[in-house]
């Protein structure tokens, strides 16, 4: 069990848990079952047995098909009982058991007659045993029974029934599709529970029908709900259906009976309305404002659910329209000394959105006081608030950044220092005024700093910035520090961390030296053998070190190469006497196959073409540069990943992988024959590239045999001005002789036919010019490019559903390889960056910084600042983006 429990100890003040489920076992409860099967029954005993057995399933455990089986028929028994608490633990117990086909019959008779039976409880029982535990052909019989309960005027009956036909639905949504005029009319009902379950059968079953739901929405808010249930419900489909009426602004379908269920005398309703219209994708203020103000009246209820519901619904709206829920800031202030952490959470952190500059110091006052009473969760949420308070409001930098390290020094775990630590990174590299207060806190911080992963953070942060400010040496005090006082992983840090210092400040150079020289005695080899590294880099330990220039991009450049593909060609080199050569590991950046992702033992649904030869450039230039043909092409830049030219389950299946070169475009098609009856010959691909007038075809490779399901390949080859990203739309007709094999013999025939099968058009486009390569640090890799070629644009990207949807477009039009997760665009965001990197035909290294904003409506904008090794490459990116 998850908790102990222990009886209660007279001695001891404080009362401890008990459980009367302690120690049970199933070996004992089956033994306790028999009690079932005698003559005379004891009906509490019986009741205890079943609590007990009913425990142990909802526990995990698990009855053999035996003893399932003699339990089963043991409480069937239990229906000669007139004891109705002992009847209502028999149907628990049947449902629980879940008994299989043949077992059912034995109590199908008992409970069809419960079922019909004059006491109401029975027959609600009954009907929701009976449709938990029967296949479809026993609820054909039953179906008029389940109709007359729908509309039967026992609320307790009709609910029973309308509950087990949203379940129906899931297995057997025929047979409850016909049910829906008994629906209907219990929808009708003045019973508030049967209203609301019938409302929910009734929208289930039209689900798929948007017509038949807008329909129903449309007839029943005119005022026929009374259920404060069913008309959370109707709320909730009125939304939906104003969401997908695509109404953006002026009159919304609807929004009339929003606005007036606002003035519902129960809460529930009340809060629901505001809930769905701040929801409402291009809500205007307009149409905020009355929602805003019932929310503002819950805000000071005496009930803590009302106000924690308000406060958390202006949270999520203050993301969106801050100055709609500043008329509320003064009722949130109240809440910050809320009983109830949550609400004190979210008022603070709501505030934090919606505050103007002028009220930051109090509220830093207030939250001061306040964050020694909340856990380290909401702590995190808080943290975060100011983060973003102080992105808002750059010249109260002080005041926050103060109150973050205030708290960094403050007791805390983990997650709650890594979010602060954080926090001021940002702070630091997004206002460059914070820079110097920033890294003294955070020098302070790791003197007494418990977290390893934290200490190595600030530290690898420290000698990047560093040495950048304007006293780089006040901070090797605290460097070398670590060097004496930490773990080997930190010290390991810490010289790495001088290095930079020595390397990018002349004047420390011969200080650095000196400390540099004292770790080659540390215990631990990493710490030594970076040392003795850094010293001969730096000329340290007095021979010929590297020039400046060589020793900045050694400490400070990034890898720009994918750490995988690193790993696999560290494990395939094989010790000799060439030395392992980093320049030959792939820089393309892998995506996992589909065919790996798939679970193991599960077949495709149909057969689909041949899988391309293993997705690295390695393999594909040995297998292209054995060919005669193309070995004079040069290296290979690019490999793109298969792209289907026919639909699963054909007769041919065949996908097509474009090769770039230079001046040459490779064409592999790769075909598999999916008709076990034919033995395709001379295959070939025919490529019309009339739509692709700079393209001109040299070579091909016929395919000379292609028997069933054995994949094969032909080839097409294109000349193309070179270094040139040229774009083009290629038809593609497959052509060959088939002769029929002897299913007996397996032998093909002796004639052969001609024959021809058109393949879906094939497009080279701009994205295929350009490779997938990451970098490790993104602002040194910009940086390091410098603005000689920089190229800076805005562009209107029109209306998009969404911002993620707008960051993926343009992402794929580009085909670079986006960095430190910038890809994911954050829900409610208005704004966001994506950085990208990549390498341009030519080996031309690309970095792109893409940042969106919302203007309008759904309206899109974007700003691409492009640097590159060469202006015509960032003018090319630019223009990419512009036909995109």
């Amino acid at each position: 069990m998850a908790q102990t429990f222990v009886k209660k100890d007279d001695d001891r003040d404080d009362e401890a848990d008990y459980s009367p489920f302690l120690g049970i076992e199933k070996g004992a409860v089956l033994q306790e079952a028999r009690v079932f099967n005698d003559p005379q029954l004891d009906s509490r005993r019986c009741s205890q047995v079943i609590t007990k057995l009913l425990y142990l399933l909802n526990q995990g455990e698990t009855f053999t098909k035996i003893e399932a089986t003699e339990v089963f028929f043991a409480v069937t028994k239990l229906f000669q009982s007139k004891d109705a608490a002992l009847r209502r633990m028999v149907y628990l117990m049947i449902k629980e058991l879940s008994p299989s086909a043949d077992e059912v019959i034995i109590v199908t008779s008992s409970l069809m007659k419960d079922m019909n039976s004059k006491t109401d409880m029975y027959r609600a029982n009954a009907i929701r045993v009976l449709c938990r535990i029967t296949d479809g052909t026993l609820l054909g019989q039953i179906e008029r029974y389940l109709k007359q309960a729908i509309v039967d005027k026992n609320p307790v009956v009709a609910s029973a029934a309308l509950v087990s036909g949203v379940h129906l639905l899931q297995t057997n949504p025929d047979i409850v599709k016909r049910w829906s005029n008994e629906v209907q009319e219990a929808v009708q009902s003045r019973a508030a529970l049967v209203q609301f379950h019938a409302l929910a059968l009734l929208h289930q079953i039209r689900q798929n029908d948007r017509l038949a739901v807008s329909k129903l929405v449309t007839s029943l808010t005119r005022g026929t709900v009374r259920s404060p249930l069913a008309q959370c419900l109707l709320i909730r489909y009125t939304a939906q259906v104003i969401r997908e009426s695509n109404t953006q602004t002026g009159d919304r379908p609807f929004y009339d009976y929003l606005e007036g269920c606002l003035r519902h005398k129960a809460e529930m309703v009340i809060f629901e309305a505001a809930r769905a219209i701040t929801e409402l994708s291009g809500v205007t203020s307009r149409e905020l404002t009355p929602a805003i103000t019932v929310l503002q009246l819950f805000l000071s209820s005496s009930k803590p659910v009302l106000r924690f519901a308000a406060v958390r619904t202006l949270n999520k709206v203050a993301m969106t329209h801050p100055l709609a829920v500043t008329n509320c800031n003064i009722d949130m202030e109240s809440l910050i000394s809320d009983q109830n952490r949550s609400i004190a959470t979210l008022a603070i952190t709501t505030l934090l959105k919606t505050g103007n500059e002028s009220s930051v110091d109090r509220l830093m006052k207030q939250i001061t006081n306040f964050m020694s009473d909340i856990a380290d969760e909401f702590k995190i949420v808080v943290v975060e608030a100011i983060r973003s308070l102080c992105l808002k409001f750059p010249l109260k930098y002080r005041t926050l950044m103060n109150f973050l390290s205030n708290i960094l020094r403050e007791e805390g775990g983990f997650e709650y220092k890594k979010a602060i630590v954080d926090s001021i990174l940002i702070l630091i590299r997004d206002i460059p005024d914070a820079k110097e207060s920033g890294l003294s806190h955070l020098c302070e911080f790791i003197e007494d700093c418990e977290f390893t992963y934290l200490s190595t953070q600030i530290l690898h942060f420290l000698g990047n910035e560093g040495p950048k400010t304007s006293d780089p040496s006040k901070y090797i005090r605290y460097i070398y520090n670590r060097v004496i006082l930490e773990n080997a992983t930190v010290r390991a840090s810490a010289v790495s961390t001088l290095a930079k210092f020595g390397a990018m400040v002349e004047s420390l150079k011969p200080r650095v030296f000196v400390l540099l020289r004292r770790c080659l005695y540390d215990n631990d080899d990493e710490v030594r053998d970076r040392a003795t590294l850094y010293l001969n880099c730096l000329g340290g330990d007095g021979s010929y070190g590297e020039t400046d220039k060589d020793a900045k991009e050694f400490l400070f450049g990034s890898l720009d190469l994918p750490l995988s593909n690193l790993e696999m060609s560290l494990q395939n080199y094989v010790p000799s006497e060439e030395p392992f050569d980093i320049t030959l590991v792939p820089k393309e950046v892998k995506s996992q196959p589909l065919a790996e992702k798939k679970a193991p033992g599960k077949k495709p649904a149909g057969i689909t073409a041949a899988p391309a030869p293993t997705s690295t450039v390695d393999t594909y230039e040995k297998l292209l540069s054995s060919i005669p043909e193309f070995s004079s092409f040069g290296k290979l830049f690019k490999s793109s990943a298969p792209v289907e030219l026919t639909e699963a389950e054909t007769e041919y299946a065949v996908n097509v992988v474009k090769h770039i070169y230079d001046s040459h475009v490779v064409l592999q098609y790769n075909c598999t024959n999916t008709v076990p009856e034919l033995l395709l010959e001379n295959v070939t691909v025919f490529v019309d590239a009339s739509e692709a007038e700079e393209f001109a075809q040299v070579a091909s490779k016929p395919l000379n045999s292609l028997p069933y399901d054995s994949p094969g390949q032909t080839f097409v080859a294109f000349e193309k001005p070179e270094g040139q990203p040229t774009v083009g739309k290629f038809s593609n007709m497959l052509k060959f002789i088939y002769r029929e094999v002897d299913p007996a013999s397996g032998e093909p025939g002796e004639e052969g036919i001609e024959d021809e099968y058109q393949l879906e058009d094939l497009e080279v486009v701009s994205a295929d010019y350009i490779l997938k390569v990451g970098v490790s640090n993104f602002r040194n890799a910009w940086e390091g490019m410098g603005p000689d070629f920089e190229r800076v644009d805005e562009y209107g990207l029109g209306v998009r559903e969404s911002l993620a949807e707008a960051v993926s477009a343009v992402i794929n039009i580009l085909g670079m390889q986006p960095c430190e997760g910038t890809e994911v665009v954050p829900s409610n965001s208005r704004s966001h960056t994506c950085l990208l990197s990549g390498l341009y035909i030519g080996n031309v290294k690309v970095l792109v910084r893409l940042s969106f904003g919302m203007d309008g409506p759904k309206q899109i904008a974007m700003k691409l600042a492009v640097r590159s090794e060469s202006q015509e490459v960032s003018d090319a990116i630019h223009e990419i983006v512009a036909n995109g």
